[in-house]
């Protein structure tokens, strides 16, 4: 029988420094952009989003600076490939027509940390969660055992998330490029960490159960 130790587990290095992801080209947001806060737009990216089997998923909210204080989900990231929807959580809600896609078991939708997004987002609206995608339990199986989206990424791809952006106030009136594209990121970025993933051979099962 071949030892466990000759046994090719791990895809990908299980870990990355900072000062290694410091060395990285920025990644960037390389699609088209979206903005929904109509209901005609809403319509319209609603139909384009349900003909896809896989999406990544994100959200944003507006930081708190005072103890107690709460917010509501701002805005939700929904991309493929080529383009991300930008949903404004505090101009049109949760609507029902996009219920349906969080609700929708055909497509999978892929993120990191999505209990907490799930949970923040059932403030605006009950729905029944279904074919969510956790990278934080996908990624292990294929040997990367650091956690965040920024190490992920950067682990597979090279590239570095910046998070430059991550307290600006996302219900403002209007959100400048630079906020959609920061916001678009980890939605697209997580469906192409997962694409990537579903490219390779699948792991061994050994991988869940070494500790």
């Amino acid at each position: 029988m071949e030892p466990v130790r000759n046994i090719n587990l791990l895809a990908f290095q299980p870990s990355v420094s900072k000062e290694t992801i410091d060395s990285f080209p920025k990644a960037e947001f390389r699609g088209n952009l979206h903005l929904i806060d109509n209901n005609e737009l809403l319509a319209q990216a609603v139909d384009e989003l349900s003909g896809y089997r896989a999406i990544g998923f994100d959200t944003e909210t507006r930081p708190s600076f005072r103890k107690g204080e709460q917010h509501d989900v701002a805005l939700l990231q929904l991309s493929t490939e080529n383009d991300c929807y930008l949903f404004r959580m505090n101009k049109i809600g949760l609507p029902s027509s996009l219920v349906g896609i969080l609700e929708n078991k055909s497509i999978l939708k892929v993120g990191l940390s999505v209990l907490d997004d799930i949970r923040a987002l059932r403030k605006r609206a009950k729905f029944n969660a279904e074919s969510f995608i956790e990278l934080q339990r996908l990624c292990p199986a294929y040997g990367i055992k650091d956690a965040s989206l920024q190490k992920i990424y950067a682990i597979i791809y090279q590239e570095k998330i910046s998070k430059s952006q991550r307290l600006t106030n996302w219900e403002a009136q209007d959100l400048t490029v630079s906020q959609q594209e920061y916001a678009a990121l980890d939605a697209w970025a997580s469906l192409r960490i997962f694409n990537k993933l579903m490219e390779l051979p699948a792991p061994s099962p050994i991988q869940f159960a070494l500790i």
